[in-house]
């Protein structure tokens, strides 16, 4: 299945979002190719930039509503990308698909890589799903778009003669879980920080902006789009993230490819973005992340800071698993590790109490969550905790 190509736009006023009903966005290929300036070094990438489906899927069971949520794709994305796209002559990949089909921003080992329940709504085109359709998804879908970014980044570095610097473009929603969000941009990163300092720097000097340094997400996520074919191939890059409410309207969207178009090129015009810089070991194949043997403490101290990060946010996104089936399954819920952190806190002299430790974990306070998700234990799980209690639970 292929992709298509379009040529950048040379006027940027006629950025146009996608229609508000998901069925008038047709699906036409699993990614669009945007031509532009290879050899100006400058690469541009779009993962959640659509959310259109192919006709055989319908709309996974969801109504039009959904699809007009930031669970479906990036809202105001694709109409940056494409301003971008056409303010720096830059080419550009747009992924084709709604992320509700396949979420080409995950590893292919992620448990949200396609998702069963998001941000409240239960996906009925994803449950069940078997290994012969998810497997389908991947090379129908998610291979081709991935296979077109890094054919992308390829041809950039051939033309230019040097590593490129890739900058990845997604939103976020103001308001998460009840609470808002202060940010009008994050700058999303892992290991490599050459493009994310002089980025932020950059728009931190306009003070009407709130500018995020890894917010509202951490950019520490293996297998990622900007880990797969940044991080792990020693290439400069930043993935932005906009609030959604800033760019969802054709005037925004216009407003901050222009405010974004003069920092990516001056960006882009220093030679340290355009320099292989590994952290660890190089790949070892196409297909392969570098095992790395050669973790510092300070190192494994932050994959390990990540690892506990995702695992939060996994949870938070989870709330329909109440502590109980936890305990039942894995003989942990919640609570035991805002214990553990709390533990934690205090073997390093630092005062922390069981609420404050808890709300770190919830992400709001205890007494709150229960009352928004907690249900009545059955007779069945209250069971199965007395047979199976840690005795220091």
């Amino acid at each position: 299945m292929k992709g298509l190509v379009t040529q950048p736009r040379q006027n940027p006023d006629p950025i146009v979002l996608s229609p508000p009903l998901m069925n008038a966005t047709p699906f036409e290929a699993p990614f669009e190719r945007i031509s532009g300036n290879a050899a100006h070094g400058l690469v541009l990438i779009a993962d959640h930039a659509r959310r259109a489906l192919p006709l055989s899927y319908g709309q996974l069971g969801l109504p039009d509503a959904e699809f007009e949520r930031h669970i479906a794709y990036d809202i105001g994305v694709e109409a940056v990308t494409r301003g971008l796209a056409s303010l720096t002559g830059a080419p550009a990949v747009l992924c084709g698909f709604s992320r509700l089909l396949i979420d080409p921003n995950r590893s292919e080992n992620d448990p949200t890589l396609i998702r069963q329940l998001y941000d409240g709504t239960i996906v009925p085109g994803n449950y069940p799903i078997s290994p012969e359709e998810r497997r389908r998804r991947l090379d129908l879908f998610y291979h081709p778009y991935h296979d077109a970014v890094a054919a992308l980044i390829d041809e950039v570095a051939r033309e230019s003669g040097a590593a490129p610097l890739i900058i990845s473009v997604h939103s976020f929603t103001p308001v998460m879980q009840g609470r808002p969000r202060p940010w009008h941009a994050g700058i999303l990163w892992d290991r490599d920080d050459r493009a994310v300092a002089p980025l932020i720097a950059a728009l931190a000097a306009d003070e009407t902006l709130v500018i995020g340094d890894n917010e509202p997400y951490d950019g520490a996520l293996p297998g990622d789009t900007m880990h797969r074919h940044a991080t792990m191939n020693g290439l400069a890059h930043a993935l932005i993230e906009i609030r959604q409410d800033l760019i969802a309207e054709p005037a925004g969207a216009r407003a901050w490819a222009e405010r974004l178009a003069p920092i990516l090129d001056a960006l882009n015009a220093r030679p340290d973005m355009h320099e292989v810089r590994h952290f660890g070991s190089p790949p070892t194949g196409q297909d392969e992340d570098p095992i790395m043997t050669t973790l510092t403490d300070d190192q494994k101290r932050d994959l390990e800071a990540a690892a506990f990060r995702r695992l939060v946010e996994h949870l938070r996104g989870r709330s329909d698993v109440q502590n109980i089936d936890l305990m039942n399954l894995a003989g942990f819920c919640r609570n035991c590790l805002s214990n553990w952190y709390r533990e934690a806190a205090e073997a390093d002299g630092i005062a922390l109490s069981k609420d404050e430790s808890r709300e770190i974990v919830y992400g709001m306070p205890y007494e709150e969550w229960r009352a928004l998700h907690q249900t009545e234990a059955t007779d069945d799980q209250k069971a199965s905790f007395e047979a199976n209690r840690p005795k220091d639970h």
